[in-house]
């Protein structure tokens, strides 16, 4: 139980620092990316070795599907739509979560940074802010907490009689 509390420590600490540098310098460095990936594949494979082998597929999905989509849209745009980081941060998380909840994080994530950008638009009553760069981070790591709070409501729900 203590070894599970210190790597969510680990992961909440890890996240608040890419929130923190995407926010302030539209960065995600892999000074915390790599670490919080190699945490998580290190969690699962000491502690639940069971589910190691689809974390290590969350960690690959989240990194090739953000891969493709960095890569295809460099090749048509001639620009980069979504920085490296949030790539090798979305493998971080995949290999947190799992495959299977990436779609949902992205979703989420999707959703809550076109809240934003709304709620932007409609404070500043200008359009201009829309082609300003958004970082995509914050949104990814508050994706990340609502499903591992999903996740954590699940697993107390199914042990109570």
């Amino acid at each position: 139980m203590a070894s599970t509390i210190l790597f969510v420590v680990i992961y909440l600490i890890l996240n608040a620092f890419l929130v923190w540098y995407d926010v302030r310098q539209g960065l995600l460095p892999d000074r915390f990316t790599c670490p919080l990936l190699w945490a998580g594949l290190f969690y699962f494979g000491w502690f639940n070795p069971a589910l190691l082998q689809e974390k290590v597929f969350g960690a690959i999905a989240g990194y090739g599907g953000f891969a493709a989509l960095y890569w295809g849209y460099r090749f048509l745009r001639h620009q980069e739509g979504l920085g490296y980081g949030d790539v090798k941060f979305l493998a971080a998380l995949g290999a947190w979560h799992g495959w299977e909840a990436l779609p949902l994080l992205i979703f989420i994530a999707a959703l809550l940074a076109s809240g934003v950008v709304c709620l932007m638009t409609l404070k500043c009553r200008n359009l201009q802010i829309i082609k300003n760069p958004l970082p995509f981070g914050p949104f990814l790591a508050g994706a990340g907490l609502i499903i591992a709070y999903q996740s954590i409501f699940r697993s107390i729900v199914n042990l109570q009689p």
